[in-house]
């Protein structure tokens, strides 16, 4: 049984699976997986479909159903990397931004160094 998805889910299920990525730092490995098996999308959702009497022993029926259907749409899939790609950046801002600052301090205590270093 295929299961056709609405909008206001598809659009929760995107959040959620862009969080779970977002929150696990795997975000620019999973934006290039998907990047590079985009034109593979309708195919992979078959194969979803393929294997659901397996998959289904270990994950949500329904939800591993709702996101085949999700991965058949050309326009969800581009959502989901935006999402990825959005969620990312606001969860990790702040890190990246104090880890630029520390090594922006390390890059001027070299030059310090090797300034004081050539100036005797």
């Amino acid at each position: 049984m295929i299961i056709e998805i609405e909008r206001e889910r598809a659009l929760e299920l995107i959040d959620s699976i862009s969080r779970a990525i977002a929150e696990r730092k795997m975000a620019s490995a999973a934006i290039l997986w998907i990047e590079s098996l985009r034109p593979l999308h309708s195919i992979g959702s078959q194969l979803m479909y393929f294997l659901a009497p397996f998959a289904e022993v270990i994950f949500n029926a329904r939800s591993y159903q709702e996101f085949a259907s999700l991965l058949e749409d050309d326009e969800y899939v581009r959502l989901l990397l935006k999402r990825i790609d959005d969620l990312d950046y606001e969860i990790h801002y702040e890190e990246r931004k104090q880890k630029r600052l520390l090594r922006q301090r390390s890059r001027n205590k070299r030059k310090a160094f090797f300034k004081n270093l050539f100036k005797k």
